[in-house]
């Protein structure tokens, strides 16, 4: 007599993912992202972060009549995190039960989509991180200032699950997701991909890594702020070292039982 099936095969059935993708003022590029996004069989959810007459003029283009791409616009530009939470909410509320996040900018191999989705569908209730792999376009500093967000990820998380909290392109499963937003707004600009990354790790949500391309094209517009953004960044650590502190008990013991059920399996 076959079981009852339990939460993990409900949510397996109901895998409803959609795409969102944030842009501000990548015209040139956003037309490939999102084409290759729905010739994945992905609904597309473009959110135009108050981005300049000519983007707008491209967007409304890209969308005039089709049914697998929807075009939110927000009034002014409030950043990337505000953007993709504007684009989270609007996901869950059309029925949707994952996003996949990605850059508009075409720095993120949609090949491999496929790789995501496979993932997801196996752990519905996972974070599913792209884990970059560069090639010789990256800016050196840039690289090298993520190893030191690496290293302060791994200590407010007291794991190395995260491989890299920076990367933009990511699949989330809403409903702890839009949970996390509605606890606490995650920050509004460059420092989102981090944070949320950490706060959903606090929650219990397990997180799987896919390698995947990164490059950085060499007439690429980066809206990156040197100065600003770092600001912003190193404020974020503060204040997710600080959250870290009284959840440090139920971090250590989620660790060992996880180290323990896996001795246990290995040796089953």
């Amino acid at each position: 007599m076959a079981g009852r099936p339990g939460p993990r095969d409900d949510a397996a059935r109901s895998f409803a993912p959609c795409a969102v993708v944030p842009i501000y003022n990548h015209g040139r590029t956003i037309a490939a992202t999102a084409n290759a996004l729905a010739a994945h069989g992905l609904p597309v959810l473009i959110v135009d972060d108050g981005s300049d007459e000519e983007t707008r003029r491209i967007l409304d283009a890209l969308a005039e009549g089709r049914g697998d791409l929807r075009l939110i616009r927000l009034p002014r530009n409030g950043g990337k995190g505000a953007a993709l939470t504007a684009g989270f909410l609007a996901a869950r509320d059309a029925g949707h039960s994952h996003v996949l996040q990605i850059d508009a900018d075409g720095q993120h191999d949609t090949a491999d989509v496929p790789r995501f989705l496979t993932e997801a569908r196996a752990a519905p209730e996972a974070m599913i991180c792209g884990k970059p792999i560069y090639d010789h376009t990256v800016p050196r500093a840039r690289l090298y200032g993520r190893y030191l967000t690496h290293a302060c990820v791994w200590v407010e998380t007291l794991s190395f699950d995260i491989h890299d909290s920076m990367c933009g392109y990511r699949l989330y499963p809403l409903a702890e997701t839009c949970a996390e937003i509605a606890r606490k707004p995650l920050p509004a600009r460059m420092d989102f991909d981090t944070e949320i990354a950490v706060r959903l790790h606090w929650r219990g949500v397990p997180v799987r890594n896919v390698p995947t391309r990164v490059i950085y094209p060499e007439d690429g517009l980066s809206h990156f702020r040197m100065w600003h953004d770092n600001v912003r960044i190193t404020a974020m650590h503060a204040r997710l070292l600080l959250g870290m502190l009284p959840r440090m008990p139920r971090l250590i013991l989620r660790t060992f039982r996880r180290r323990k059920a896996r001795r246990a399996a290995g040796n089953a």
